[in-house]
């Protein structure tokens, strides 16, 4: 129903805005992060998943407060605890004019895990299917080998291409164009990496008319050059405005800002691979540690109590932050209120080290982007500053994203003690964290794809795996409670706080924000 109300507007709104090919129908947005590839299963990255989503699309959309709702799927159900159905849109065509039917969704999921060199693989949504039966064009049956409550949403997060492209094309094709070809709202135009992507129309789109004709994503990574084109006009609105232009933009009658808090939690982790050393780690002194003295849940409890959470939301984060307990939004956990932070306490992180053999202090490198999330450099320079004053010497590494993401990535976290990350799960859901950040992971990667530090509980472990299989919803968050609860006594991860999303936004426009930072034009609309 939402998505249809979605179509009424639509079409309603381009009744009333010039015919196509007039100016007033384009518009363009500052992005702070870069898109990495056009391959909808290349790279499982938030600013790609966004900007991808109006080329492409899933079985599952979710609405703007992250509710599933209909897409290419027109509805589904669980025919019993192990088997699916998906009934799939009529009448819906790619770009290129195929017609869109269940072969394309079978090719669709039997390329995702193949991906050549995927950085970040989109396989974790489509693992769980064991077992696709075609019933008919637009009728599917998947099969599980276990219970699986989250495979609609799981599904949400796998964008659909024509059978044809699946079985041939490569990410380069897509990012050349040539392959680029979904059932969405817009049509690839040009893709320039670290520069900018630019869509256009698609007129034929099964979801009525677009209100814009052109659509242009800048990659403006320096945050200057963002402010500076959204007060020329070169874009109509920006992300992640800098702290220190929120009160320039909010005195400027053209503009106005939407902040929202997000689902992302920032947080940052240590090395837990081996339990005789770790990269980066020495005495205060410079000499070799015979343990890793990340391995015992003492230090890192002080290197938490010795973080201010509250001197970074005020002076790092100017009051956009929401300091968190947990490594997911309390908004996706019912019962997130039960769960406090350690408190700050520079004191008792001084008696922790000393009682875990660390009374002289340590020095650890820490690794930090310094144009990813909000303030991230600012951030790891204020935790240097707080781990200094119980005794812990940090030697900050402060790199751009690129170089940054290549370190931590192609190392798995081997070449890295002391880190800083963001996470959003793409379902919405506490399972996703525990499977992607604290599910074990071994020495060749296999297990939790994003646990670089590799904390590793086997309760944890078990836990996870009976979530993943309980339907009864009480049940269920129980034992999500307990996992959690586990993680936070032996502070397995360091969550600082849920970054706001603040947007700069030209008085002309009108948008809709929501918490997962996915920026759609087909919920802006001219004012």
């Amino acid at each position: 129903m939402l998505r249809m109300l979605r179509i009424a507007t639509i079409a309603f709104l381009a009744a009333l805005v010039p015919s196509a090919g007039a100016k007033e129908r384009e518009v363009a947005i500052g992005l702070q992060a870069g898109i990495t590839s056009i391959d909808p299963h290349y790279h499982n990255l938030s600013p790609n998943n966004s900007l991808l989503l109006h080329i492409y699309e899933p079985l599952v959309y979710r609405d703007p407060d992250g509710k599933l709702v209909p897409g290419l799927a027109t509805s589904w159900r669980a025919l019993d605890d192990l088997t699916w159905e998906f009934k799939l849109r009529k009448n819906v065509k790619f770009h290129d004019g195929t017609p869109f039917t269940a072969q394309d969704v079978v090719a669709t999921y039997k390329r995702v895990p193949n991906v050549p060199n995927s950085p970040s693989s989109m396989a974790t949504f489509t693992k769980p299917i064991v077992e696709t039966r075609i019933v008919d064009p637009h009728t599917l049956i998947f099969r599980t080998a276990t219970p699986h409550v989250l495979l609609p949403s799981d599904l949400g997060s796998v964008d659909i291409i024509p059978r044809a492209i699946a079985e041939k094309a490569a990410t380069e094709d897509f990012n050349s164009g040539k392959a680029a070809i979904g059932t969405g709202p817009y049509k690839f135009a040009e893709y320039v990496p670290n520069q900018r992507v630019v869509l256009k129309a698609n007129y034929g789109y099964w979801g009525g008319e677009e209100p814009w004709d052109k659509v242009t994503f800048k990659i403006l990574s320096n945050p200057s050059a963002r402010v500076a084109a959204l007060l020329s006009g070169d874009v109509q609105m920006i992300e992640t405005v800098p702290t220190a232009d929120i009160a320039k933009l909010s005195s400027d009658r053209n503009f106005a800002l939407a902040d929202k808090v997000s689902n992302r939690v920032i947080y940052v982790h240590l090395n837990q691979w081996s339990d005789k050393s770790a990269p980066f780690v020495s005495a205060r002194d410079g000499k070799p540690l015979d343990r890793n003295p990340f391995k015992d849940a003492r230090v890192r409890k002080a290197f938490y109590q010795a973080i201010d959470i509250e001197a970074i939301k005020s002076r790092v984060m100017r009051g956009l932050a929401t300091p968190s307990a947990l490594l997911i939004s309390p908004l996706l956990f019912s019962r997130s209120a039960e769960f406090k932070r350690w408190p700050y306490d520079p004191e008792a992180a001084k008696k922790l080290l000393a009682d875990a053999g660390y009374a002289s202090g340590l020095e650890v490198t820490m690794d930090c982007p310094n144009d990813r999330y909000v303030n991230d450099e600012a951030i790891c320079q204020a935790v240097v500053a707080m781990l200094a004053h119980v005794g812990v010497k940090i030697d900050l590494l402060a790199q751009p994203k690129a170089k940054y993401f290549a370190k931590v990535l192609a190392s798995g976290g081997y070449d890295t003690s002391f880190y800083l990350l963001g996470w959003t799960p793409g379902s919405f859901d506490s399972w996703n964290v525990l499977l992607n950040i604290t599910g074990c992971r071994d020495e060749k990667g296999k297990g939790g794809q994003f646990n670089f530090g590799n904390y590793c509980n086997p309760k944890v472990e078990a836990l996870r795996d009976k979530i993943l299989v309980e339907t009864d919803k009480a049940k269920r968050d129980e034992m999500i409670a307990q996992a959690f609860r586990i993680v936070h006594e032996e502070a397995g991860y360091i969550p600082l706080h849920q970054q706001a999303l603040v947007w700069g936004v030209s008085k002309k426009v009108h948008l809709v924000q929501r918490p997962d930072n996915q920026i759609l034009f087909y919920w802006f609309r001219k004012e």
